[in-house]
């Protein structure tokens, strides 16, 4: 037997891949020889460090996980959650060394695996197929007997015939199908959003490394481990996954789009967005212009921190002040 994925192209799903191909362009257009690239790539292999152990419960927030990689803090500082995050940035590294590489084997998974579980499992092996049943919640994963063979069909698939579709399709059919096998008996939930971005990679679809797609998956967990169960309970019908994955990736490339602006300015100061900074730029967006009132009702922030983070913006020149002193608005700058 073989994988083969059940799904339907539905006009909205047509639509969200199709402005996410947009989407990209764009940002590939952008990113031509501009000297910012490496920090982009910094900023984003952080951002998925921190949003994928987040969604496993690591409480480091992005500062601490930034401060780990840049050796502000000692990993012996916090243990376990430190751990868990300097592994995934070797994780993260591991998969980008080997981008390119045309068949990904067993042997590859498991060292991926040793990587990112060394040193923090809670059961099992690092490294190793699982000999254990497992449950996700409500799910039983397939037993530890048909694992091998159930991952021998879908690294088949994953080499021979994912090349066949989008890989926004692609990378969205391996996570789910590494997480409904669940091989590992832990460390799955990491591994397998490292896959997709492995895929994304090899495909040439994010050639610079800048998507950080797991922040959207850990900025409504809910709905991402609902999106997960939804597969099941549909008798293995990818559909509404796959709706779900591409509005994600239409989310991320959005942001990266104004991250690439922040980063892409005249000024010698580039700008590395925070999470309610670029929260405001969707809003400016969105709505054209903003009142200051509307701005911290908004982001639920005080006048004085909705000025702190309108300052780097308006200095930077994304964001201009329409109007008087009073009666003043923002926007972003066209």
């Amino acid at each position: 037997m073989s994988y083969e994925p059940q799904f339907s192209i539905t006009p909205g799903l047509l639509s969200q891949v199709e402005t996410v191909a947009a989407l990209r362009e764009r940002i590939l257009g952008a990113a031509v020889e501009l000297s910012w690239i490496p920090a982009l790539q910094k900023d984003t292999r952080t951002r998925n460090v921190h949003a994928s152990t987040a969604i496993e419960g690591n409480p480091l927030t992005l500062e601490q996980v930034r401060a780990l990689e840049e050796g502000r803090e000692p990993i012996a500082s916090a243990t376990r959650s430190s751990r868990e995050v300097v592994n995934y940035f070797a994780g993260l590294r591991y998969v980008e060394k080997h981008a390119s590489k045309k068949t990904i084997r067993h042997d590859d998974l498991f060292k991926l695996h040793r990587i990112l579980a060394g040193e923090v499992m809670d059961q099992g092996e690092a490294g190793r197929y699982r000999t254990i049943s497992v449950r996700v919640g409500g799910y039983m994963p397939p037993p530890p007997a048909d694992v091998s063979g159930l991952m021998f069909e879908l690294l088949d698939w994953w080499n021979k015939r994912s090349a066949t579709l989008s890989p926004v399709l692609s990378s969205a059919i391996l996570h789910d199908r590494f997480e409904a096998i669940h091989p590992f008996a832990d460390g799955n939930g990491r591994t397998g959003r490292a896959l997709p971005l492995w895929e994304l990679y090899r495909r040439g679809f994010d050639p610079h490394h800048i998507f950080s797609v797991d922040e959207y998956y850990w900025e409504d967990r809910p709905r991402y481990y609902a999106a997960l169960e939804a597969v099941r309970h549909q008798g293995e019908d990818l559909t509404g996954w796959l709706e779900y994955c591409t509005e994600g990736l239409r989310q991320t490339l959005e942001n990266v789009w104004l991250r690439v602006q922040a980063y892409n300015l005249k000024s010698p100061a580039k700008l590395v967005l925070r999470p309610k900074q670029e929260r405001l730029l969707q809003l400016l967006r969105d709505r054209r212009t903003m009142a200051p009132a509307d701005i911290w009702a908004a982001l639920d922030v005080s006048r004085q921190g909705a000025m702190d983070l309108l300052r780097p913006l308006l200095e930077a020149g994304l964001v201009e002040k329409i109007g008087g002193k009073k009666t003043g608005r923002y926007s972003l700058r066209s």
